[in-house]
């Protein structure tokens, strides 16, 4: 099943300091946001929460990262890399273990429709050090008037139990995140510690 939404944002979703406020940061960290789109969340990140720290944002669709390469540029931010790369071929410019923190808003359920879920995972591993965390926002697995089918959502269980094969360690969940639909929310988010 193809899945794509280049270029769409998940600030109408969510207010970012939220999202990062709940990765606890404490402000040197190597952050990366993979599919990030826009890049708001990166910047958002160095603006208020990382002031020693670096980000990365990645994502395969050339328009958005050579827009957010222009504003790097023209505001002369030095500790924003913008890195156009598919995450489950890998990620050229961040040397393996070098991270403390990566995160993914909207993107995950993409990659269950792509059906390599596994090498995302496994990229993303190799650029975590012991002990960081990959934080996942994405839709919860339940039908909206809005959003990606729910036959590619996935949910928090089995995310628990596909990032176990990889010595991950659930550590934060949150599903009340988002928009709200019949008493219920559109997302959550999860959080993971590499062992």
């Amino acid at each position: 099943m193809e899945h794509k939404h280049h270029a769409k944002s998940s600030a109408k979703f969510f207010d970012s300091d939220y999202i990062l406020e709940q990765l606890d940061l404490t402000g040197n960290e190597a952050f990366m946001d993979a599919g990030c789109g826009d890049g708001h969340i990166a910047i958002r990140a160095l603006e208020k929460f990382l002031p020693d720290g670096k980000a990365y944002a990645v994502d395969v669709y050339s328009p958005s990262i050579e827009e957010l390469k222009d504003y790097v540029d023209r505001n002369d931010i030095e500790n924003l890399m913008a890195i156009e790369a598919d995450v489950s071929e890998g990620i050229p410019g961040i040397e393996d273990e070098s991270l403390d923190v990566a995160l993914m808003v909207n993107v995950i359920h993409g990659f269950k429709a792509s059906e390599n879920m596994d090498e995302v995972i496994g990229e993303i591993s190799k650029l975590l050090k012991v002990g960081g965390r990959f934080a996942i926002v994405d839709f919860n697995p339940i039908e909206w008037s809005f959003g990606p089918p729910v036959e590619i959502k996935c949910s928090p269980d089995e995310l628990e139990e596909l990032f176990s094969k990889f010595d991950f360690k659930l550590t934060y969940l949150n599903d009340e995140m988002g928009l709200e639909e019949d008493g219920r929310k559109s997302h959550y988010l999860i959080i993971f510690e590499k062992e």
